[in-house]
């Protein structure tokens, strides 16, 4: 009896699973567009949806701390902040209260590969987007009052970021050790002395070398009439030449030639942790999709192999996660390991070093790998009914594949991930590669 109950029980989960699948996929519907390129290299993708009132604008800049003279980090992250304060045409401060005011929302990040530009706004304050954004391309005020403004907040959002919390210098030394003497080797925010040291002019020269059209791609998404925003577009933007090139600095990814541990006393800390780190495929290397599965049945919610291990049945860790971080020509698995009250981190480290050995030599069952598609599935199609997130993943897949069409067809090459992928990319990545180890133990201040 109880065995025909497990199989009875078996048979419904897999009817669940299949069923969330098929609503899923009937869900989606696929994304349409239109991609223009102006005569001054500035890319321009427009996707209309109708579902609301709204429009949303991505200005996705090929520019990020990879990108950086290593002897002057944190110039793209620096520049982010920037490009909020003024303009020829706009007064400093005056800029989110515009946007405020016309009912909208404006924000930015910035990453290894990238500085991207966002607003969400009602659907006839898009001019008001597309006039700012092409002030900021060419018309930012790159002075003193901005910069010492910046240079002070960027400082501070470092210290607080990093230096006054627990774990705080764990991404820099990772990064570092991860990555030796490699343009990935610090991390966006950068070096407080470079920015302290850092001239008006060297400022200048970043921005006159990065922030160009043919360095860009502007996406409109939402409820608009596609000619009237051409117009506006061709307004605001074509004013400005093409530029040449941009002058990078050098690329460099050597390969990490030993594991590299390190012990580090945290004052900040209340419990230890361990943070062990791997490189991971970049986001063009087909393992990238395999690598995304993986982590989410290591890592993903409480039913995963990390969490049911450590959390519930050893209750050796109050925190077992992955981290899967894909950049433009590398890739990063870090396993955050925080131990529970009075339990030992070295038990911790050795639990998820054993949960990586078990996929590379046992592999996944089926049920596990149709649980991450599924995950997946799911969080392809809700992505796709938010405008901004259509907007960012249209500039994304433009700036980096060259080919925004995947939007609708990325999906099948995570369907098509099988559960001998997934064990040769543990294996490839997780066993037959070096590691950074970083174990955090705390030092009390009393």
């Amino acid at each position: 009896m109880l065995k025909n109950v497990k199989i009875l029980g078996l048979i419904l989960l897999k009817v669940i699973i299949m069923l969330g699948t098929i609503s899923a996929r009937t869900d989606f519907k696929p994304i349409k567009f239109t991609i223009d390129s102006l005569s001054n290299g500035l890319t321009v993708i427009y996707h209309i949806d109708k579902s609301a009132p709204i429009v949303s604008t991505i200005m996705h800049y090929r520019v990020g701390s990879k990108d950086e003279n290593p002897n002057r980090t944190g110039f793209a992250h620096f520049f982010e902040h920037l490009m909020f304060e003024a303009t020829e045409a706009i007064p400093r401060g005056e800029m989110d209260k515009m946007v405020q005011i016309a009912g909208g929302n404006l924000n930015a990040h910035t990453s290894f590969d990238e500085t991207v530009y966002k607003f969400n706004l009602p659907s006839n304050q898009l001019p008001l987007a597309l006039w700012i954004e092409a002030q900021r391309m060419r018309k930012l005020k790159v002075d003193t009052i901005g910069v010492e403004t910046q240079r002070g907040v960027v400082k501070e959002e470092r210290k607080q970021r990093m230096e006054n919390q627990p774990y705080g210098n764990a991404f820099e030394k990772i990064m570092e050790n991860l990555f030796p003497e490699g343009s990935y080797s610090w991390t966006p925010i950068g070096s407080a002395q470079h920015i302290d040291e850092a001239t008006i002019e060297e400022f200048r020269e970043f921005y006159d070398n990065f922030y160009q059209p043919n360095n860009a791609t502007l996406v409109i998404a939402g409820d608009f009439d596609i000619e009237v925003a051409r117009n506006y577009v061709n307004k605001y933007f074509l004013e400005y030449p093409k530029a040449n090139e941009p002058i990078r600095s050098e690329f460099k990814l050597k390969p990490i030639m030993r594991d590299y541990k390190e012990t580090i006393n945290d004052n900040k800390a209340q419990l230890p942790a361990v943070f062990i780190a791997f490189q991971g495929p970049s986001l063009t290397d087909s393992n990238y999709f395999a690598t995304k599965l993986m982590a989410d049945i290591l890592a993903s919610g409480e039913s995963s192999r990390l969490y049911k291990r450590l959390v519930d049945k050893e209750q050796s860790a109050v925190v077992a996660e992955l981290e899967n971080l894909n950049l433009q020509y590398s890739g990063l698995l870090l396993f955050i390991g925080i131990a529970a009250p009075g339990k030992k981190i070295n038990d911790v480290e050795k639990q998820i070093l054993e949960e990586i050995n078990k996929i590379a030599e046992k592999g996944i069952t089926e049920e596990e790998l149709t649980k991450a598609k599924n995950i997946t599935e799911a969080q392809f199609v809700s992505s796709k009914k938010n405008v901004q997130e259509k907007a960012q993943e249209l500039a994304r897949l433009y700036s980096y594949y060259g080919d925004p069409s995947k939007i609708n067809n990325e999906l099948d090459q995570f369907l098509n991930v099988t559960k001998e992928d997934i064990q040769r990319i543990a294996k490839q990545y997780l066993i037959n590669a070096k590691k950074v180890t970083l174990t955090y133990i705390p030092v009390s201040t009393n």
